[in-house]
């Protein structure tokens, strides 16, 4: 019997442990875990990206009622005390300008960056001039008198440009105003992975961002507004789709020979689709614009190379002559396409002034530049305790001038599910109560992603039937008033 006995207490395979034996040792453990390794510092929201998204974000949470008391930061690798002291004398643009639909532009208000913006830098446009560079099929874009419902002063803005640094310069102006936000910059994200277990707290399912100055913090939500390249986005797990356009976006600040056809009160932009890609003019303050020319890599690398004077012909060409002019001219590749240029307008005829944009008289010195053409969408915006806006969520294209508006509307979306999450008791990471944000954004997202795809892709064809089936679309929509007013509409951000 004690045999028996003794054989129940032996110990096989392995040994047993008091409730009360494991709770102390796990306890001493964290205790020991504790003194080893400094713990993260907890937020409720680490931004990743000081950009206009992930900017934005952050004036709208401290400048919301209910969000306001929640601990937020933001790791941006840039210095931003230069983006603070950002300035250029009057006659100098930078070569980075968005386009801000007044849906855009009413958000800022809301949130009350919109008054720290350097408005003698802004330029609305109420026209735009579109056509197709080898039909001439045309359309042109434009509130009628009779159609505005109210004749003040920006109920016929189709958008605003103004150059990115000056939204978020703008924006820093803001969050200065509001206090409240931690700021790691320049910071770099060197790692990304959940949290420990610790006495006090249990992080297992929170994301721990280590940073380049060596500290540690944690989400409770951590946004990704990090661009393409997103290192959040990859933390989750989220998968990208698309393609590249194997084409180049060539940007320049340009001078014209005036103001405009109708003057400052009245600018108009201007888009030509080429069989390379659409070139676009878009109108700056004074006799300034902005050019946007999606083309080849290996023509983007010949316009870079110009001398002033044939880049400046060039410009004007790809608004005058046919598209074989311009696959000639692409084709010198030792210069003196001014020369030629001026040849061949002469024997140039059907050319409506006043339907085209002024003469570029110059281009401004360091301000040609190209970067890569793609479309991109993650699979979802959302994951546990991490969520996704602007370019890390996705890419589109630049014909249509919506990415920093897409962005926007992220912001704007995400606001309303957080406030509503927590007027509602909810944890704002979890991804139930994200979800919301997912459903409102991402259908609308991939809607307008693939639009400005086929758009491109409709009018990379040269010759053919696609050319006459496009012109004849192209005019029924300019023929027909009230879908131009819808399309006009939705551009705009309106619903």
């Amino acid at each position: 019997m004690i045999a028996a006995r003794s054989s129940l207490l032996r110990p096989t395979g392995r040994a047993f442990v008091c409730q009360t034996c494991v709770r102390t040792i796990r306890r001493n453990a964290r205790r020991h875990a504790s003194t080893d390794s400094k713990l993260p510092e907890i937020y409720d929201v680490v931004c990743v990206g000081g950009g206009p998204a992930g900017l934005s974000l952050l004036a709208a949470l401290r400048a919301s009622p209910i969000a306001s008391r929640l601990k937020v930061a933001l790791v941006e690798s840039q210095d931003l005390n230069r983006t603070r002291g950002w300035k250029l004398p009057p006659n100098q643009y930078s070569n980075r300008v968005s386009s801000l639909t007044p849906a855009s532009v009413k958000f800022l208000k809301d949130i009350g960056a919109w008054r720290h913006i350097q408005r003698s830098r802004v330029q609305a446009y109420t026209e735009m001039q579109v056509w197709d560079g080898v039909s001439g099929s045309r359309i042109s874009f434009d509130w009628p008198e009779a159609s505005s419902p109210a004749r003040h002063a920006s109920s016929n803005v189709i958008a605003y440009m103004t150059e990115n640094l000056n939204l978020t310069s703008a924006l820093l102006a803001r969050l200065n105003e509001l206090g409240g936000v931690s700021i790691f910059s320049p910071t770099a994200v060197e790692d990304i992975s959940l949290g420990p277990e610790t006495e006090q707290y249990d992080l297992r399912s929170w994301p721990v961002v280590r940073l380049s100055d060596g500290s540690q913090i944690a989400a409770r939500l951590l946004v990704g507004a990090d661009g393409a390249n997103s290192p959040v986005r990859q933390f989750a797990g989220i998968e990208t789709r698309g393609w590249d356009y194997e084409r180049m976006g060539v940007v320049a600040t340009v001078q014209l020979e005036g103001s405009g056809w109708r003057g400052e009160e009245e600018k108009c932009a201007y888009q030509r689709f080429l069989p390379t890609g659409p070139v676009a003019l878009l109108p700056l303050p004074n006799n300034f614009s902005t050019l946007v020319w999606s083309t080849t890599p290996s023509n983007a690398a010949l316009l870079k190379s110009l001398a002033s004077e044939d880049l400046t012909a060039m410009i004007n060409a790809a608004f005058r002559l046919s598209p074989v002019d311009l696959a000639y001219l692409h084709t010198m590749t030792s210069g003196g396409q001014a020369e030629e240029i001026a040849w061949r307008e002469q024997h140039t005829e059907g050319i409506v002034t006043e339907k085209i944009p002024m003469r570029i008289t110059g281009v401004q010195e360091g301000s040609v530049a190209a970067f890569p053409l793609k479309m991109r969408h993650a699979d979802t915006y959302t994951g546990e305790r991490v969520v996704l806006v602007g370019d890390a969520a996705h890419s589109i294209h630049p014909l249509a001038g919506q990415g920093l508006n897409q962005g926007q509307g992220d912001i704007q979306a995400l606001i309303s599910v957080l406030t509503t999450a927590l007027s509602h008791g909810q944890d704002i990471g979890d991804q139930l109560s994200l979800e919301p944000y997912n459903a409102a954004r991402y259908a609308e997202n991939n809607l307008l992603l693939g639009v400005v795809d086929k758009l491109h892709k409709l009018y990379s064809a040269g010759s053919g039937p696609v050319v006459w089936a496009r012109s004849l679309g192209l005019g029924a929509v300019e023929r027909l008033g009230g879908v131009k007013r819808l399309i006009m509409g939705r551009v705009g951000g309106g619903s």
